[in-house]
């Protein structure tokens, strides 16, 4: 079959998002029923947008847009090149150009693909020396790509977006996983419903043999190594710093084991994540399991705490939260028989979520050694 080079708005429709209010931090813009989609999270969803941190209100609404289920997202802003597609009706703002595809002849599956393997390498050619980069509407138009029929457009993207809904299965069950874990630690340590807890003596509002600890007695925090992206060698170990993913990647790991991290500056601060691999912590805090085997519990306890954290943030223009913060973390902390009992429960949890992630791994290695031999040809459909 033979590929014509078009241009995006000759696929479907093409216009930026709209956020025309100033200042764009106002309050009453935000908070109420209405999906508010922003850069970042289409940087981290998969083949399809389903997940959203910010909303808008009825205001924040009449001075943006609601674009459809089914729209491709494109950001050219912050993260530029990076592309999903709405899970559910949503507004963004205009550091996103929404493609709604014409039906008779683009699939936005397609589309995706063909901008994940092709746009990232074409949007350098405009920003090369460029003092900032950007890609705007007009550079973005003035592209063309090879395309095929909306026949074959469908057959690649059904072979591509197999391994897609393969990923987002496992993330799926990764996300019920933790949550059981999460929900046994507040059964446990929360709400007090822990094995014997009926014949349990309650001294001074806690079970007797229980204390409230601060993290710097029970644990072993350490501060990461920054590290620049120019400094990294190409290689698979995530480096994790301010960001909520990995900021880059290097070919060497600064941990062992399990790792919990906690963000150190810039807008997420705070933030508790948890690895089940060697990093690279960078501008972040860690707890490694080499060095607390009791990591499932102090991460549960993080994770239940993570609000409190989030407001230990520090300094006005840049915050931070730093080990002398998280040190200061008061824990309730059950006895060594309950916590061992606790760490037997809950392992096994957290050994699946690791098979999980390998397996997402495995499947999104595959796909993207398989997407480019697709789009160029090499491999027929």
């Amino acid at each position: 079959m033979s590929w014509k080079l078009k241009s995006l708005d000759e696929l479907g429709f093409v216009s930026r998002g709209r956020s025309r209010h100033r200042p764009r931090d106002a309050a009453h813009l935000y908070g109420g029923p209405h999906p508010f989609v922003q850069t970042g999270d289409v940087k981290h969803a998969g083949l399809y947008l389903t997940n959203y941190t910010q909303t808008y209100s009825e205001d924040g609404l009449v001075q943006s847009r609601m674009w459809p289920a089914g729209t491709l997202c494109i950001t050219i802003a912050a993260n530029i090149a990076d592309t999903a597609i709405l899970g559910f009706d949503a507004c963004f703002p205009d550091s996103v150009i929404g493609f709604i595809p014409d039906k008779q002849k683009a699939d936005a599956r397609f589309i995706k693909y063909l901008f994940d393997t092709l746009l990232q390498r074409k949007y350098k050619q405009f920003t090369q020396g460029a003092a900032q980069d950007n890609l705007s509407q007009a550079k973005l138009l003035s592209l063309r790509f090879p395309i095929p029929g909306i026949t074959e457009q469908k057959l690649i993207a059904d072979k591509i977006s197999a391994y897609d809904d393969l990923i987002e299965n496992n993330r799926r069950r990764i996300q019920l996983l933790e949550q059981a874990a999460r929900l046994l630690y507040k059964e446990w340590f929360v709400h007090l419903r822990f094995p014997g807890h009926e014949h349990s003596k309650i001294v001074d509002g806690v079970p007797e043999g229980w204390e409230q600890r601060n993290l710097q007695e029970i644990a072993t925090i350490q501060k990461g190594k920054n590290i620049t992206k120019d400094m990294t060698e190409d290689g698979v170990v995530p480096v994790v710093a301010g960001g909520l993913k990995p900021a880059y990647y290097h070919n060497v790991a600064n941990t062992t084991g399990s790792v919990i991290t906690v963000s150190a500056s810039g807008a997420n601060a705070g933030h508790v994540a948890l690895y089940h691999q060697d990093i690279w912590a960078s501008d972040c805090s860690y707890l490694s399991s080499s060095d607390n085997p009791e990591i499932w519990f102090f991460y549960l306890a993080m994770v239940y705490r993570q609000p409190e954290i989030t407001r230990m943030q520090q300094g006005a223009a840049q915050p931070h939260v730093y080990p002398k913060h998280l040190m200061r973390l008061s824990i309730l902390y059950p006895p060594q028989i309950l916590r061992n009992l606790f760490h037997g429960t809950v392992e096994p949890i957290f050994l699946q979520i690791a098979n999980h992630e390998k397996q997402i791994d495995n499947l999104a290695k595959a796909r993207d050694l398989l997407l480019p031999k697709l789009m160029n040809g090499e491999v027929e459909v």
